[in-house]
């Protein structure tokens, strides 16, 4: 019988060699020293020879190894075979929902924004994984998902439930794909969780408040690099994390163009953003400060990073907008609105604020649709805020003027 000093001054030999417990358990000494707790068996039925494995020492103790001993001979009194059962076990943790969902991440992560990508599984996490991830993918039916679902909306974040049902449907939709699942239950679902009511990024569009919001923003007494940013966001119609993610390799002051690649777009496809003679002035400006890096705006405390998603939106609060009155992705809202009023031709407004394209395809190869107005279009803006900047009656730009 073992001793825990017996096991713990076991002396590897030239061959592997069995120090016998009882009832089957017996530790195997392996010519590396290794020290491995193994148990020989009968299987029920066949009554074949078979071995299970029990764990390592130091790691498993020889206590907690006779423990396992015993739990395997319960198996075996009921003619259950404890290494099937093990087998079993570790197949369906293979197959579970969160194993799955962690899988399917990590093949699609590589072609999402890191912010997504990190906001998306954190969501599986909290909202999913605790309920059902450990389960079977294949045994999960709409109710179990509607459960998941229900808990969501019981805290009133309706569109978290909406988004979370989304990634759980891709989810199940890559598991068919791949012989783990063999029907996707969350199509019954539709319906199932209200609508969410629409909310929109708070933006200032009357013409006289958006005259001395322009003023703030050039009076803004922080860090030149989130002056531009803030000078900028009003300018070139992209969302606030386009903004912050500007590569000077991106940019050509000479051909007053920013072509922006297709992986930092929300849609996946190429972008560009035709710069007015007032952009190119503040990027000319700001070239001195962070041209030799790779950022347009690069972090305060790193040059290899781009600047935080909340600098626009913690300047706008210090210059008293709060997120009632302004926010960084406003600036989109408010361009929209002024742009549609003065008669633009709203294809072009939507093709430069690079919005949902339904055909993917069309999207990636028409991202110049539209150019020349959208060039005229974007300097005409420039001046008409030009004019709201210093107060003037300004008269609505045109279409084609």
């Amino acid at each position: 019988m073992l001793t825990p000093s017996a096991v713990a001054n076991a002396k590897p030999q030239a061959k592997p060699c069995k120090l016998r417990d009882e009832r089957g358990l017996y530790l195997l000494v392996q010519p590396t020293g290794a020290r491995l707790f193994r148990m020989d068996y009968r299987r029920p039925g066949t009554g074949k020879r078979n071995t299970l494995a029990l764990g390592v020492f130091p790691d498993v103790s020889l206590k907690q190894a006779r423990e396992r001993r015993d739990t395997a001979r319960k198996l075996l009194a009921d003619g259950i075979d404890p290494a099937s059962k093990r087998q079993a076990e570790r197949s369906a943790d293979a197959e579970s929902f969160e194993a799955i969902a962690r899988e399917w991440h990590g093949k699609h992560s590589a072609k999402w924004t890191e912010s997504y990508a990190t906001n998306l599984l954190r969501r599986l996490e909290v909202n999913v994984f605790p309920y059902i991830g450990n389960r079977p993918i294949a045994g999960l039916l709409a109710p179990d998902i509607l459960a998941v679902l229900r808990r969501i909306e019981a805290r009133g974040v309706i569109e978290t439930a909406h988004r979370v049902h989304q990634y759980i449907a891709l989810v199940f939709r890559y598991a068919v794909a791949t012989g783990r699942a063999t029907a996707d239950p969350t199509p019954a679902l539709r319906g199932a969780i209200p609508t969410a009511n629409k909310v929109h990024f708070a933006s200032i569009k009357e013409p006289a408040k958006v005259g001395q919001l322009l003023r703030d923003l050039d009076a803004y007494a922080g860090h030149p690099v989130t002056r531009a940013a803030l000078q900028l966001a009003p300018l070139v119609f992209t969302r606030p994390g386009e903004l912050r993610h500007a590569e000077w390799q991106e940019i050509d002051l000479d051909k007053a163009e920013w072509r922006i690649p297709a992986h930092k777009m929300k849609m996946k496809a190429p972008h560009i953003v035709p710069l007015s003679t007032h952009v190119v002035a503040i990027l000319r400006e700001l070239e001195p400060l962070t041209g030799r890096g790779q950022y347009v705006f690069p972090s305060l405390h790193s040059s290899r990073r781009c600047m935080s998603e909340n600098t626009v939106n913690v300047a706008l609060r210090r210059m008293g907008y709060d997120g009632q009155t302004m926010t960084g992705h406003g600036f989109r809202s408010m361009a929209s609105t002024l742009l549609n009023e003065q008669g633009w031709n709203r294809d072009a407004i939507e093709r430069q604020l690079a919005h949902a394209e339904r055909d993917a395809v069309r999207a990636a190869y028409n991202y110049a649709e539209h150019l020349p107005e959208r060039r005229r279009m974007m300097q005409a803006w420039s001046d008409y805020l030009d004019g709201l900047r210093i107060g003037a009656d300004v008269v609505p730009i045109r279409k084609g003027a």
